[in-house]
């Protein structure tokens, strides 16, 4: 289908990260014919997710076990007057890939046997269609069938059998169907996120002796997690390349309701901020209510910390508190204020998040978003996408899609035609060799070739993803958790740590997954491991040594994966040399934790673009299309450009589950457009998660409550 593409377009995009992704869908809605295309298999570039064996092949990719730019066939397409910008078609923004696997394992034929890469599909175009989560999971519905290929690296372990009895749990064969992101059967979810383990049934008179060895054996059981286990539950990983949280109050959450998109996917409100002070794990209160039953804090404490964040909800109208330490640090700020040490720990690595050199504004600003947040879905700022941080790319893709965008993946384009007179990019060539004339082009910095990134000098990011057997801190429900480390030198970065329980649909039951994140000061492993060997406990069958530690109360790291990649979100365009007025470059995932800079971004590259065009305007219902009865659809059905006379309503649905002990409804206020209003409902079907959603058949107008 990849010979049929349109040969004239106004917008080709290259790329699919979320960047790319949002501009794409912007300019969709508002008629613009747009072709967007990934030389990947998958969607979401450095944004995407992967089950564990899509991360094996990624790995593979990533490790240069590819092959180097093919020599085109666009050559004989450039005419007289033209020019050409060949692009690369090797992805070098991730750099020293290492892994390693703790968990037991078994003999290589049985490894062989249970493992895949994922088989990459043939050339293909999905035009004019909705893309879906199943869409993607279809991709590895032959795993079975090439099983040879899995590999793990630097994996040099004994593969004795252990000496202990573990109960496996029983294989069931993958669900063709995975849970809708508009699901809202919660016995669907429940069957989903079934618990994998056997349980095991232990018989005595003595009721207290019973439930101590049941406690050991469902300990020795959960820490006996094989490598077999883990490729058995592949496809029930959602593993992020890049790991972020969307602030309740963020852009990205507003960009969400506004156009309509939020119906595309389901998120989970995060239980709890942790603490990582003199090497024990505590838990930072975030409510009024949470701040004065803690048991970490001394009363004095507690009135100074809500005198302080009162103060810094609207610090603006207090310059004179404040304006003399403009040029100083965020961390000598917090020394004027009169606060302990305690309280200056909270504020600066769990409340506002930043380093200790953090300019006293930044601080400030940090410190007033997160309280900002705080109440509009939970008791802390964040919410965390269901299956993934790859999901928003793909949310916006959709949309895309549903206002005529045409997709193809496992295509590229080979160079870009420029006009030698007007220095215009006036047509790309693809990988066939078709000549597709475009008014704009969009790309990720990805593809740029090295004649026009000579003068740009990028940061990089560490990045770590750990599975491991346990939580961080023990609790009665599964948690998401976030966590900051502070750096233990003058030149260490903080490390922010994000924990993922299996109820975010990104790890199957009895496992976590591990997220670590700080900017680079050499390998991933060099910044990260210190941290990692802190908090865990990395230790193979083979460590006769290590076994008491083992059996500690850390969490047993069973496999990891540590990588740099590229962080080119503070690199001007004015950088980037050669490049014609009309191709736009975005760039890659920052290292802040939210997604502010990404909406940003693609918001300033649409209003260049399209300046006085609304940015993602409210997508209508799919009851409010009108069609006529030949079912083509009519102008007035809001699949054009909306005329200044329009008005849209987002009108749109949040569904929350309550928290334990919490039935009471909450009203709150997004501000979507002058009109909007959404509601807060909770469900009692499953109280420990939070889900926000858009319900595309029913919508409710609800007032706020102040």
């Amino acid at each position: 289908m990849a010979d049929s593409l349109p040969a004239e377009l106004d917008v080709v995009v290259l790329g699919t990260g979320l960047q790319e992704a949002i501009i794409a869908a912007a300019c969709s809605r508002i008629g613009k014919r747009v072709l967007h295309v990934d030389r990947n298999n998958y969607y979401g570039g450095n944004w995407a997710s992967f089950s564990f064996s899509g991360l094996q092949s990624w790995i593979e990719e990533h490790r240069g076990q590819v092959s180097s730019n093919a020599e085109g066939s666009w050559k004989d397409k450039i005419l007289e007057g033209e020019d050409a910008i060949q692009l690369d078609q090797i992805d070098k923004s991730i750099e020293n890939v290492e892994v390693f696997c703790f968990a037991s394992t078994v003999a290589e034929e049985a490894l062989v046997k249970e493992g895949a890469l994922e088989k990459k599909q043939s050339n293909g175009a999905v035009e004019n269609g909705a893309l879906s989560r199943q869409d993607e999971k279809n991709q590895v519905s032959e795993d079975e069938k090439n099983l040879k290929n899995i590999k793990f690296h630097d994996l040099s372990l004994s593969t004795k059998e252990a000496s202990t009895e573990i109960i496996q749990p029983e294989d069931e064969p993958p669900s063709e169907d995975v849970l809708s992101s508009n699901t809202s059967d919660p016995s669907l979810a429940k069957e989903f996120i079934a618990d994998d383990a056997s349980s095991v049934e232990l018989k005595g008179e003595d009721t207290e002796d019973t439930t101590e060895i049941s406690a050991h054996e469902v300990k020795k059981q959960t820490k006996e997690i094989t490598c077999s286990h883990i490729i058995k539950n592949s496809r029930k990983f959602n593993i992020d390349i890049t790991s972020k949280f969307l602030y309740s109050r963020g852009s990205l959450v507003d960009l969400l309701i506004k156009s309509n998109v939020s119906r595309y996917a389901e998120f989970k409100n995060i239980n709890r901020i942790l603490l990582f002070q003199e090497e024990k794990v505590e838990l930072v209160p975030c409510s009024r209510a949470d701040v004065f039953a803690s048991k970490h804090l001394t009363m004095i404490e507690k009135r100074m910390l809500m005198k302080f964040l009162t103060f810094c909800l609207e610090y603006e109208q207090h310059p004179d508190e404040y304006l003399e330490f403009k040029d100083s640090t965020f961390s000598s700020f917090l020394k004027t204020k009169m606060l302990t040490a305690n309280l200056q720990h909270y504020i600066l690595h769990s409340i506002a998040m930043i380093s200790e050199s953090t300019s006293t504004t930044e601080g400030l600003q940090a410190t007033q978003h997160f309280v900002q947040c705080l109440g509009r879905y939970g008791n802390t700022p964040f919410l965390f996408p269901l299956y993934g941080v790859g999901e928003m790319p793909q949310c916006f893709c959709r949309m895309s899609a549903v206002f005529s965008g045409t997709y193809c993946l496992r295509h590229s384009v080979q160079c870009l035609v420029v006009d030698k007179e007007t220095g215009r990019c006036k047509a790309v060539i693809d990988d066939n060799g078709h000549r597709i004339t475009c008014e704009n082009f969009i790309m990720n910095d990805s593809y740029l070739p090295e004649n026009n990134t000579k003068n740009v000098h990028y940061r990089y990011i560490s990045r770590a993803v750990l599975i491991t057997d346990s939580t961080i801190l023990k609790s009665d429900s599964e948690q998401i958790s976030i966590l900051t480390v502070p750096g233990m030198g003058n030149c260490q970065p903080s490390v922010r740590i994000i924990e993922l329980c299996p109820s975010s649909m990104t790890c199957p039951q009895g496992t976590y997954l591990v997220h670590l994140t700080c900017p680079s000061n050499g390998t991933a492993k060099e910044d990260l491991e210190p941290v990692v060997s802190r908090l865990f406990v990395q230790c193979s069958e083979n460590e006769e040594s290590d076994k008491d530690e083992c059996d500690g109360e850390k969490p047993k790291v069973l496999w990891a994966l540590y990588f740099n990649i590229r962080d080119s979100s503070a690199v001007d365009r004015n950088l980037y040399e050669g490049l014609p007025s009309n191709v736009y470059v975005c760039s890659g995932p920052s290292a802040a934790l939210g997604f502010e800079q990404s909406v940003e971004q693609a918001e300033a590259v649409f209003h260049e673009l399209c300046p006085g065009e609304e940015f993602c305007p409210a997508a209508p219902n799919p009851e409010d299309i009108i069609y006529d009865s030949d079912g083509a659809r009519l102008e007035n059905s809001k699949f054009g450009t909306p005329s200044e006379s329009e008005t849209v309503e987002g009108k749109e649905k949040l569904d929350t589950d309550t928290i334990e002990n919490a039935g009471d409804k909450m009203e709150i206020a997004s501000e979507i457009l002058s009109t909007n209003k959404m509601n807060r409902e909770p469900e009692t079907s499953n109280p420990d998660r939070q889900t926000l959603k858009n319900n595309m058949n029913e919508t409710e107008m609800l007032k706020d409550e102040d």
